[in-house]
Formats: structure tokens, sequence, C-alpha cells
């Protein structure tokens, strides 16, 4: 079983353009897809996809549409009531595979809210495999929320993932070991930001990347992934350091990649695979998600973790 919470919900609505974008121009959208999302969202779709247990836990009115969407799909979602309307994202796909995303901020969540999130997880801490904490905090959340939550829930014997950014990542970073969870997703950029590296030196080498990810296992962080784009990922525990290069992909929408990535780790840690299968099954379905058009999350039939390339680094070793 994988419980997702996705503290700040969204409806991810995805542009595709002929041409590429131009400022300040009139152009013709060739489609307009939209979809209930939300990083924790992503993930728990992609569990029911593999046929993993999953339950999505995230703030909104229980008839919202976004909730009434993910119970169609055959996703259990156990809302906590809440007001104001979720948020918009917009995402401009350009053929080339470059996006440029539109998020909003979402509405302001109470203390309450927060509270009753918490609960929900704090429930379901002993029977879960993961819970995976995903995606932006909303408006009126604690910066250190997350943090706390992570304290929390380890006390309950849970298995954590946590994947955020900017504020909360920091605040999740500073708070260490105390707040380490058992998984972190950070890319080339976020690993440079609480580092001081260059992140595009991260993005493009990973042995720079690996020794950068070593810096939060040595905090008390038991495993972390870094996605690195094109350049494939690293994962970094205490026992090893592996690079996983990903196999050729026409590149149409890299939304969703990352949690998709995510969850390719979690579903070869669920079946007990090696610390490098689990890295190729990460590659794989991020790959694959990157083929695919807006937030598609893409099916088992089409993720090939067999051309997923992963050799071993030695961290002992100038990179």
């Amino acid at each position: 079983m994988i419980v997702t919470l996705t503290p700040n919900p969204s409806h991810d609505r995805t542009v595709a353009l002929a041409g590429r974008l131009e400022r300040g121009a009139v152009q013709r959208a060739e489609s307009v897809t939209s979809q209930a999302g939300g990083k924790g969202v992503n993930i728990s779709r992609a569990s029911v996809s593999a046929g993993i247990p999953s339950i999505a836990v995230l703030p909104a009115p229980a008839e919202d549409p976004f909730v009434l969407e993910l119970l169609a799909a055959g996703i259990d979602c156990r809302p906590v009531p809440t007001t104001g309307t979720l948020r918009v994202n917009i995402t401009i796909s350009e053929p080339d595979g470059t996006t440029t995303k539109l998020n909003s901020p979402g509405p302001t969540v109470t203390p309450a809210v927060l509270g009753a999130l918490t609960e929900s997880l704090l429930r379901r801490a002993a029977s879960a495999d993961w819970i995976v904490l995903a995606g932006s905090l909303p408006p009126g959340a604690p910066v250190t929320w997350y943090a706390e939550l992570v304290g929390a829930l380890r006390e309950h014997g849970a298995r954590i993932a946590v994947d955020t950014s900017e504020a909360p990542l920091h605040a999740l970073v500073d708070a260490l070991p105390a707040s380490a969870p058992h998984l972190m997703k950070p890319n080339g950029e976020e690993l440079a930001s609480f580092t001081g590296g260059d992140a595009d030196l991260l993005e493009s080498d990973p042995q720079a990347a690996a020794k950068a990810a070593r810096t939060l296992v040595d905090r008390g962080v038991e495993t972390v992934l870094a996605t690195l784009g094109a350049h494939g990922a690293v994962l970094v525990t205490e026992h090893g350091a592996w690079h996983a290069t990903p196999p050729p992909t026409s590149v149409v929408s890299t939304v969703g990649a990352g949690d998709s990535s995510l969850f390719g780790y979690l579903l070869g840690d669920v079946r007990n695979r090696t610390p490098a299968q689990r890295l190729a099954l990460a590659v794989a379905y991020g790959s694959a998600a990157a083929g695919l058009p807006g937030t598609t999350i893409p099916q088992p039939s089409q993720v090939t973790p067999e051309l997923v390339s992963v050799r071993d680094l030695d961290l002992t070793q100038g990179g």
C-alpha cells in the first residue's frame, strides 16, 4: 500500500502548441487537456495502474469534481473537507518538449485542515509500505510542516518519501536528522540549492550529483534518488551509489516525469528489487512519462527498465 499526501492539489491543464511559444503573440492551441493532478495524486495514479493499492489524501470538498474524477479513475481518494476553489496549473507544451508552467497558489489552508490531514496519515502509518509527502504547500501552511510531519510519522513506524522544493525543502534539510525521511527525491537544481553547488554541473555530472546527494545520507536520510533530466538519475545510500542512463526518448512533455520516477523506485522497493533494479525502474518510468503528452502517467506496458543502463559509482574518486 502506498499512501500519498497532496497538500496543494491542482486541476492540471496542458495547452499543446503547434509551434514555438512566442511572448505577446496570439497562438492557436492544437489541443487542451485537463486532469486532476498534483505530485501525490500522480503517484497514486501510477500505483493503481501498476496494481499496487494506494490511498490519496488531500484537502478538498468531498463532492468536488476533482475528487469525483479520482474516484471514477479507481483511485481511493480520502479528501479532508476544506473551503475554497482548488487551484488550476497550466502547462504550455511546445513540439520540441519544452514546457512552460504557470502554477497558481491555491486556497489558504487552516490549522484545523492541517491537523485533519496529519491525523489521516497517522491512522494509516503502520499499514502502509510507504507514505509519500509530495508537492508544494498551500498558503497558510508553515514551511516547516513537512519536517514536523516526518517526525510525527516516524514515531508511528511509517516509511516516508518526500518530494518537495523551495522553502519546504530547505526547512526539511535544516531540521535534519530529526526530520530525516527514508527517501528524498531532489532534482539537480534542488540539490544545488542547499549544497551550494552549481545546478548545471550537478544536472550533467552524475558523480558530482551523487556526492551532493551523499551529504543528505550523511545527515540521516536513508536513500536519495536524484533525478537529472536527460542525464538519468543517481541513487545514493550508505551502502553505495549508482547512476542510470535512460533509453533514447523523444521528449513530448516533462511534466509528471519526476513523479513517475519516484513511483518507479517505490514500485521496485515494494517488489523487493535490488537498489540498481529500483533505480532502473525509476528512470524507465520517468523516461516513459517524458515521451507522453501533458501529465500522462505511463502504463506498465510502456515502461522498459531492461533498456536502462546502470553502473556503480565510486564516491571516493574525483568527479
